[in-house]
C-alpha cells in the first residue's frame, strides 16, 4: 500500500523540479492533505484464498 501511495506521489506532485526543500515540503503537504480528504482506497484484487494458494508454505489454513 505504501509503494502505490508513493508511486501516486511522484506522478502527481513530484514530476517537476522543486527548486528547495522548504517548496519540497509544503508541496507535499499540499498533495497529502487533498489526498486524505479525498479518501481513495485501495482495491486489493489478490485475496486471502489466492495467497493461500500462492504462497502456501507462508499462509497456512487454520
Amino acid at each position: 500500500m505504501a509503494e502505490i501511495e508513493l508511486s501516486v506521489l511522484s506522478r502527481q506532485c513530484l514530476d517537476r523540479r522543486i527548486p528547495d526543500k522548504l517548496t519540497l515540503k509544503q508541496e507535499i503537504a499540499a498533495w497529502e492533505q487533498k489526498r486524505n480528504a479525498q479518501g481513495h482506497a485501495v482495491e486489493w484484487r489478490f485475496t486471502t484464498q489466492d495467497a493461500r494458494i500462492k504462497l502456501k508454505r507462508l499462509y497456512p489454513s487454520i
